[in-house]
């Protein structure tokens, strides 16, 4: 083989791979917004998944860039992992796009006279269009006419080394070591794509048979496996599921191709003849990457639901174990007053959750927000779970004492939540304050975070008594005073030019956050005391009237008591 064939198949290669790039970066720029709002919106069950995978994919030819969209949505919770394995699988039928691209090479159409004038368009486009998004449309021209150019230099660097050595030089090792071939070629590439369009071309170029092809392409299919597993070595734990399903996908689809692959071969055949089109290698090779891919989401598509509760169950990170129901169960959903305690069980286990991401928050006891951010998803997933098990109680004669407790779970719930959100807000304002020089207003932060620690301790140790709440209720009204002290001092400090005015609104903004952490804890805490008091009061009590003599009671200690401007019976949402 000689020296200048070798450039012309790197340079062509390379020149494929740019061509990808920029398609791929270009309609992601062009397309904005719309592509996420497809995946999110038209993925409700997995078959959708995979139509939206195969469309997306196909228009920016990438199934790498669409699975780490997807794994976005999964973090997020906009999608399930039921939904999100759809679109992955969608992503490797949409990946064969790619094959019937490169057939329009190997079909005797002019390369020329079509990737030229989209080169040109896309060019221009590119230097003249007035906003972004169009500049990204040029950039996505001028890569699909790159990616013809490359893909012609590749073909005829192919078609000198056959005319060089002789038709098939390299069928030569068999189906397994074709096999390795394309799987290496998709590691070194990174790109299933351009593996694919080097094997299609060499087809195209009589390097290789149509046989020996059929398995490198099934190698460069379980190849581009690597990608996602290289991707997600220090990733979330979605995202390692959706990774592990992108590779099991791969693995049995490719498994089941070489062991049907002679059938499948016949079968290709036959279409071909049927269709006229046995005398084009590559257009056969393009149909046999499509069928085995749809063969193999035809096989897996009905098992999502069990595939994606098996992905569950793996790389299980200890905040989704803690953010796992203890007390919650579904066959108390016909008895609304056993669920009622049950869900008051798991609300102060909630509690507990919050009241420590509040405290190591507060101390600034944790290396980054991140892991704060990491702790508050248990809470997000015990929220789904208590409000799927409120939903889920049985409502015929559910008596209104009954009705009005489950109402008052989800807004312990709500202020509980919103607890674990501010909580980062409380880490921001512990590391202003070590960068924060001037004494005094340092002081008025200090305080504020002292009290409010002083507070969550409080609470971690209460009981249901009277005595604790009202130690509680003092213990606020101090909060209170002191943020008002530490707020003024900040501000007095920004007029006499001690702390710059971008630093005050960061700080004002932290503590504003910090205080409404406070807030949110201390109007929870007094809910669940009542709601555990009435539980209480239930168990015991033999009258009705003996029931409301203790209801008024507690309205008269003060029970009900909640934060500065919000009612009691106000909703927290």
């Amino acid at each position: 083989m000689s020296l200048p064939t070798i450039l012309n198949a790197l340079g062509g290669l390379a020149l494929f791979l740019l061509a990808m790039q920029m398609m791929t970066d270009g309609l992601k720029i062009f397309a904005g917004g719309g592509l996420r709002k497809l995946l999110a919106r038209w993925t409700s069950t997995p078959l959708r998944g995979v139509l939206s995978g195969v469309l997306v994919t196909g228009l920016v030819q990438s199934s790498s860039a669409v699975t780490v969209a997807t794994i976005g949505f999964v973090n997020a919770g906009i999608l399930s992992l039921r939904q999100a394995l759809g679109v992955v699988f969608g992503t490797n039928i949409g990946t064969t796009i790619t094959s019937w691209l490169v057939s329009l090479v190997g079909g005797g159409f002019k390369i020329d006279a079509f990737a030229m004038p989209i080169l040109t368009v896309g060019v221009a486009l590119g230097l003249t269009a007035p906003g972004k998004k169009y500049k990204g449309l040029g950039a996505a021209l001028a890569g699909f006419g790159l990616f013809f150019l490359g893909l012609s230099i590749l073909k005829d660097a192919f078609s000198g080394m056959a005319e060089a050595y002789g038709a098939g030089v390299a069928d030569g090792g068999g189906l397994p070591a074709f096999f390795i071939i394309g799987f290496i070629a998709t590691l070194l590439t990174q790109s299933s794509s351009a593996a694919i369009a080097i094997i299609l071309t060499a087809v195209g170029g009589g390097v290789i048979g149509i046989e020996p092809a059929a398995g490198a392409i099934i190698g460069a299919s379980l190849g581009t496996t690597t990608t996602a597993a290289f991707a997600v070595i220090k990733a979330t734990s979605n995202a390692k599921r959706l990774a592990l399903g992108h590779i099991l996908f791969n693995v049995i689809t490719g498994a089941v191709a070489l062991l049907l692959l002679p059938l499948l071969m016949l079968l290709i055949s036959n279409l071909s003849e049927w269709l006229d089109l046995e005398k084009n290698p590559i257009v056969t090779l393009a149909l046999f990457h499509t069928t085995f891919k749809i063969l193999g989401v035809t096989l897996l598509l009905p098992f999502t639901g069990k595939f994606a509760g098996l992905l569950e169950r793996a790389f299980r990170s200890a905040e989704e174990d803690l953010g796992k129901p203890r007390h919650l169960d579904s066959t108390l959903s016909t008895t609304p007053t056993l669920a009622v305690s049950a869900l008051q069980a798991e609300l102060r286990r909630l509690r507990d959750i919050v009241t420590q991401i509040s405290s190591v928050a507060l101390l600034g006891t944790v290396k980054s927000a991140d892991d704060i951010e990491r702790q508050s998803e248990s809470v997000r997933h015990l929220g789904e779970a208590i409000v799927k098990f409120v939903a889920g109680v049985r409502t015929e004669k559910m008596a209104e004492e009954v009705g009005n407790d489950l109402t008052q779970g989800l807004q312990i719930w709500r202020y509980l939540d919103q607890s674990a959100r501010l909580a980062p807000y409380a880490y921001a304002l512990r590391q202003d304050l070590a960068a924060l020089e001037y004494s005094e207003a340092k002081s008025g932060i200090e305080a504020v975070l002292e009290n409010a620690i002083e507070y969550i301790s409080l609470q971690q140790q209460a009981d249901s008594a009277h005595e604790a709440f009202s130690l509680r209720l003092e213990l606020y009204e101090g909060f209170e005073e002191t943020y008002e002290k530490a707020k003024t001092g900040l501000l007095t400090a920004a007029v006499g030019r001690n702390v710059s005015i971008t630093r005050t609104e960061s700080l004002l903004d932290n503590l504003s956050m910090t205080r409404r952490l406070v807030q949110q804890l201390v109007q929870a805490d007094g809910l669940l005391r009542k709601l555990e008091r009435r539980d209480t009061l239930v168990k015991d009590a033999h009258e009705p009237s003996e029931i409301l003599s203790h209801m008024e009671q507690d309205l008269k200690t003060g029970e009900t008591f909640t934060p500065e401007g919000e009612s009691s019976g106000s909703k927290p949402w």
